[in-house]
């Protein structure tokens, strides 16, 4: 069933495309194409096509560890590989910002409107868990699709903040390696994969989204250090939400450079001739479009900080230490139950009696609206640590001391998939895996093993693998 397009947008690209125009238009007759992404902080992307029985696997250009797969005949999203956290379900064109925003391992990067994850994930799959990554959302009901995201992904280096893009300026001048922004925007793009995008479309949105997005392009750039990378995307073709508002940026932040997108060769350059004035560095954006390429439509450009005139440095504040009683309950969980004694050492923070780990060298969080201050380690109770579900999926199992390991098509996964427990001969918390990939927590007593994994996770009766 072809989508509904509103008829004014259909008239603009018209008189934009010109002869692309029906070629364009034929793609709304088309099926979206379906991707997903490996996930490194749990394998390569050579090892997991090798264990997956998936058939129609093609690779994705402008990202290496990811796939195209044919929805008809393979279903990953059905795979228990995907409750593991193994790989992503995401649109192959929604990757492009990720991949040029071109994180390493131990930097500081922020991903500004984050939720529900997709491109967070991936640059922490870039970061192999070394570095500080902070994930912000200002939607309080889409914050909790991101944490489930991150925590599914068994990413260990993510503080979680709810915070209105502004008041962040003045907290982290000059904090940031490289910062995405993954602007709110009229959401064109997805007209074939999301019928309400297209009802909420209007010229006026359009309008307001631009206003929008130069807003939080001035909120963001003092908190970019010189030398470091911008890379701002939208998913729509409106030239006013892109070509317009980079250069709008530009003529207002003199330190910043338009730079070539490092994946270009796989995509259409920016649209000069429909801009009200042409600025020719706009030719070194990046367009994706769904009838030149294998995704839907996106824009995408990098811009790469000089020397500002900001001396201000973030300052680091000290995480305040938790009581040394507290603090040993979960060094003793650490040193009875795992083989990586490095999860005692770092700084670590209690809200409540919920312990997190934050990352090395953060500022403070006072007065910020926190949704995670870093990794969620559990509760500290009385007498006991308890583990968090996120600890279960952030660990490797062959640095855990008790591991039950269930293969993906056998029943014992499905039952423990379901809620139920197992019989089990050992004793003591135990991480439970698919096929060596962590899943989730089961505790082992009296020949069986009590089932941890979260209710609210867990997969119908009905439901088989």
């Amino acid at each position: 069933m072809s989508p509904t397009i509103p008829s004014v947008f259909l008239e603009q690209m018209k008189e934009r495309l010109q002869d692309e125009y029906d070629s364009f238009l034929a793609t709304y007759e088309q099926a979206p194409e379906r991707s997903f992404r490996v996930n490194r902080l749990r394998t390569t992307p050579g090892e997991l096509v090798e264990e997956l029985p998936f058939t129609t696997l093609e690779n994705v250009p402008w990202c290496p560890e990811a796939y195209y797969y044919q929805h008809e005949v393979d279903r990953p999203g059905k795979h228990p590989f995907h409750a593991a956290g193994v790989y992503y379900i995401q649109d192959a064109s929604a990757m492009s910002p990720a991949e040029a925003l071109e994180a390493k391992p131990g930097e500081t990067i922020l991903d500004l409107c984050a939720a529900p994850g997709g491109k967070t994930t991936q640059i922490a799959s870039h970061m192999q868990g070394e570095g500080i990554l902070v994930a912000n959302e200002i939607d309080g009901k889409r914050i909790k699709i991101l944490v489930e995201n991150l925590e599914r992904c068994g990413v260990p280096n993510a503080v979680v903040l709810n915070e209105d893009p502004n008041h962040l300026t003045d907290r982290f001048p000059q904090f940031f390696d490289r910062i995405l922004i993954d602007a709110p925007c009229s959401g064109e793009g997805m007209f074939r994969k999301d019928d309400e995008s297209g009802e909420r479309w209007s010229p006026r949105l359009v309008e307001k989204c631009a206003e929008l997005q130069m807003e939080i392009l001035r909120a963001t750039a003092p908190m970019l250090k010189d030398g470091g990378r911008l890379v701002y995307s939208t998913c729509t073709f409106n030239p006013l939400e892109n070509e317009e508002v980079v250069a709008s940026f530009l003529a207002e932040f003199s330190e910043f450079e338009l730079i070539p997108v490092p994946q270009a060769s796989h995509y259409q350059p920016g649209r000069l001739d429909w801009m009200e004035n042409p600025d020719p560095r706009l030719a070194l954006a990046g367009r994706l479009w769904p009838h030149h390429l294998r995704g839907e439509g996106h824009f995408v450009a990098v811009l790469q900080k000089g020397d500002s005139e900001t001396s201000r440095k973030t300052k680091i504040g000290k995480t305040a230490s938790i009581p040394k009683d507290r603090k040993k309950l979960y060094d003793t969980f650490v040193q009875d139950h795992l083989l990586d004694s490095s999860w005692i050492e770092g700084e670590f923070t209690l809200y409540g009696e919920h312990l997190y780990r934050t990352p090395s060298g953060f500022p403070s969080l006072k007065g910020l609206k926190v949704e995670r201050p870093g990794m969620h380690l559990g509760q500290i109770k009385k007498s006991h640590f308890q583990p968090s579900h996120a600890f279960a999926l952030a660990l490797q199992s062959d640095k855990v001391k008790r591991v039950r390991n269930l293969s993906w098509n056998g029943n014992d996964l499905l039952l423990y998939l379901q809620g139920e427990t197992l019989p089990d001969q050992q004793s003591g918390w135990t991480l439970v895996t698919v096929d060596n990939y962590p899943l989730g927590w089961g505790k082992a007593s009296g020949g069986l093993l009590k089932n941890h994994y979260p209710k609210w996770l867990r997969w119908e009766k009905y439901r088989t693998i």
